[in-house]
């Protein structure tokens, strides 16, 4: 018979075996950026490099520019960060608080816009951009990803302002507080896992993002992101393999540590929605 102890044990390594087949492409693209390039097609299944090559990070963020496309991914990703959150946490407010006409039809239509691919809006997303003045800048690439429908941190939001107890609003009311004092004082303060959540999400989509990026910097290549700036890597006879694993492995650094300093906050967060 099997005892509680032995089990757990037999789960733990279970889980631990899937862990690391999980990871495995992540240990292979680290291992792969510190071999030569004609290793890297050689080597078939050998992950081990003869000799590290750690001047493919150099040559990626020297020679390659991932020091200025770096630089212009965090201006890029904190900015559509902070407008993502603003909007949806006041969107996802009206919606979760105030019981107005059409309030059905709003979520129905939020709802569907999740079904549209991002694919078929780049067309009046250019035009619309263009038109502003902002195509080929940082900036016109922020406001065209910042201005997307953000459909799941919207009803995220909704659905936790929705089990707010109405005491605390309108005990705000009484003291003189207009709706965006109250939100701004009382209910975004409360909304803290959501809103990790959101940053969390959110920073991870858009420093990652290739799209909207390639489209809005084609003419510009010096306010290029990290995402597109890896096509420097590959050319029309040949590709450097080996520094692209470089410069894929810069890339996830960030994205990586954000989430393990704020996975507690992320965690939270999603217990919260599903809870409400």
């Amino acid at each position: 018979m099997i005892t509680t102890k032995s089990s757990r044990l037999i789960i733990h390594i279970s889980l631990l075996f899937i862990g690391l087949i999980w990871i495995y492409p992540f240990i292979w693209m680290v291992l792969s950026s510190l071999k030569t390039n004609s290793e890297f097609l050689t080597s078939g299944t050998t992950i081990l490099p003869e000799t590290p090559q750690w001047g493919n990070y150099t040559e990626a963020w020297v020679t390659a520019n991932f020091a200025g496309y770096f630089m212009n991914t965090i201006i890029f990703t904190v900015s559509v960060v902070a407008i993502v959150i603003f909007l949806s946490s006041l969107t996802g407010y009206a919606l979760g608080r105030i019981d107005f006409p059409g309030r059905r039809v709003i979520l129905i239509t939020v709802v569907a816009i999740m079904f549209i691919p991002k694919g078929y809006t780049i067309i009046p997303l250019f035009q619309i951009v263009s038109a502003m003045g902002l195509s080929n800048s940082i900036l016109g690439m922020i406001v065209a990803e910042g201005s997307g429908a953000h459909v799941l941190f919207i009803l995220m939001f909704a659905s936790f302002f929705a089990n707010i107890p109405k005491e605390l609003e309108e005990a705000a009311e009484i003291d003189g507080a207009g709706f965006l004092t109250v939100f701004s004082r009382v209910m975004l303060p409360l909304s803290m896992p959501i809103v990790a959540t959101t940053a969390i999400m959110q920073f991870i989509w858009t420093w990652s993002s290739f799209l909207i990026p390639l489209v809005l910097s084609l003419s510009r290549p010096e306010i290029r992101t990290l995402a597109v700036g890896m096509q420097s890597f590959v050319q029309t006879y040949a590709a450097d393999y080996s520094g692209m694993a470089a410069a894929a492995t810069i890339s996830l650094v960030p994205v990586m540590l954000v989430f393990i300093v704020m996975q507690r906050y992320f965690i939270e967060g999603i217990a919260g929605a599903v809870k409400s």
